[in-house]
This record gives C-alpha cells, sequence and structure tokens, in this order.
C-alpha cells in the first residue's frame, strides 16, 4: 500500500480574475521523487506556495501525512518537515557560507560570537561541515556566499534546506541557470539526498532530460488544470502532454 506525504484534492487558487489554479488535485508518495512540469504561466509556483502556505488557498483540501494544513502558514508547515527551494536562490550574499548554513536553522539567534566564527556547539560545526561536503562547498566553506557561482549558491541552499532536516522538500526548478557541468553532480545529489537521508522529493523542472531520469512518477499542468500524472514514459508518450507542452522541448 502506497503511503502519501502530500494529498491535494480540488485545490483553487485566483489572483484577482485571475485562476492560477483549477480543482487540482494529486498525491505525492512517500520516500519517492515526483516531478512537475509544464509551460510558464501553468500554475506550478503557484501550488508549490499553496503547498507551503505562503498564501491561502481559495478551495480545497492540502494534507501533510493526512493532516490539514491549508489553513496553516510557513513556519508551522516547516516544523512539520516540509519545505521548498525557489527558482532564484534565497542565501544571505555577505555571510559565508558557514554562517548562511547556522543562520537558517528555525528559531536559531546568532550571537556577536557566532557571526565571527568564535564559538559554536561541536554537533551543530560537524552538521555543517558534513553538509557543505555532501553538495561540495566544504573548501568554500569561508567563501563570502555572494561570490559563489550561481549554480554553487543553488547547493548551498540545498545545503540550507537539509539542515532543517527535511521530510519532504520541494524543488523549485533546481537546474535553472546552472552551469551545465554542475547539472550531474546536482542531480546525483539530489538522489543521493532522497536514498541517503530518505527525504522525499517534489520538483518542478523544464529541464526534461532532467526529470524524466529523475522522477518515478510526473504530474503535468497546463493553463491551471491538471492535464496528465503517469510514468516518464506514460508522459512523453502522452499527447496531450506533447501538444502542450514536450512539443517545445
Amino acid at each position: 500500500m502506497t503511503n502519501y506525504v502530500i494529498e491535494v484534492e480540488g485545490v483553487t487558487k485566483s489572483y484577482g480574475g485571475v485562476v492560477a489554479n483549477q480543482s487540482i488535485s494529486m498525491k505525492v508518495p512517500d520516500g519517492k521523487i515526483t516531478g512537475l512540469i509544464g509551460p510558464n504561466g501553468s500554475g506550478k509556483t503557484t501550488l508549490f506556495n499553496s503547498i507551503v502556505g505562503y498564501h491561502p488557498i481559495d478551495e480545497g483540501s492540502i494534507k501533510f501525512k493526512g493532516q490539514e494544513i491549508s489553513s496553516l502558514r510557513v513556519p508551522q508547515i516547516a516544523r512539520l518537515g516540509l519545505l521548498r527551494t525557489f527558482q532564484q536562490t534565497r542565501i544571505y550574499s555577505n555571510m559565508n557560507c558557514i554562517e548562511n548554513m547556522l543562520i537558517s536553522v528555525p528559531h536559531r539567534k546568532m550571537g556577536f560570537a557566532d557571526m565571527f566564527g568564535e564559538r559554536e556547539d561541536k554537533a551543530t560545526m560537524e552538521e555543517v561541515e558534513r553538509l557543505l561536503d555532501f553538495v561540495g562547498l566544504y573548501e568554500k566553506r569561508r567563501l563570502r556566499s555572494g561570490d559563489l557561482s550561481f549554480g554553487q549558491q543553488k547547493l548551498l541552499e540545498f545545503a540550507m534546506a537539509l539542515m532543517n532536516k527535511p521530510e519532504v522538500l520541494l524543488l523549485d526548478e533546481p537546474t535553472a541557470g546552472i552551469n551545465p557541468t554542475l547539472i550531474n553532480g546536482l542531480i546525483d545529489r539530489l538522489r543521493r539526498a532522497n536514498e541517503e537521508f530518505g527525504i522525499t522529493l517534489f520538483v518542478i523542472e523544464h529541464n526534461m532530460r532532467v526529470i524524466m531520469n529523475m522522477a518515478e512518477s510526473i504530474y503535468c499542468l497546463a493553463h491551471g488544470e491538471m492535464l496528465a500524472h503517469g510514468s516518464p514514459d506514460e508522459i512523453q508518450n502522452d499527447q496531450r502532454v506533447i501538444d502542450a507542452y514536450l512539443g517545445a522541448h
């Protein structure tokens, strides 16, 4: 029997007179990698924002591990173990990688000594360094994050999310803007986070090679509505998806 960590049922969200999501229903299985594709403006990011509590939905239900969360906001949902990353990274560019990792932990207040690396409990620092090593940034751990490449900044944001020990991580176009030479390394780390850390991944991605090789099942949105759902092979051969989206790739 499949366990679902995210269950979206009949979700509708409008901005003024524009319907961004119309009666969307989907399920994200526990421990798997699930993809979400669709043309620009199809409502993918709006759906992610609804799931993690960035705005209230107009209709429908969103459950996380069986608990209704549609009335909760971002901090409450994050404490449950559901986090997301963004198309544009949200890092502190004037801080180094270690400082970004430390300040990303919920409810943690950095003191003056922390900011200058004078003190930090051993277990926390070991976790910071372990995760920076995991994403390939250990050697750059004391480098100002604003001096990292965009791809490296995305890896740092990924490490910051892992620092919060999420059960489920929503990734919004993780390979967008990344040098092709870094993409394979990022894919490998996403797979390892899923396999080794047991983190369920729900991924918006425009790079079809990436998502077709990484996800076990894929949803496709178009014009704010659910168009199709299936395995990568089924999605690639679905004429509706080809006409609405894949034909342009």
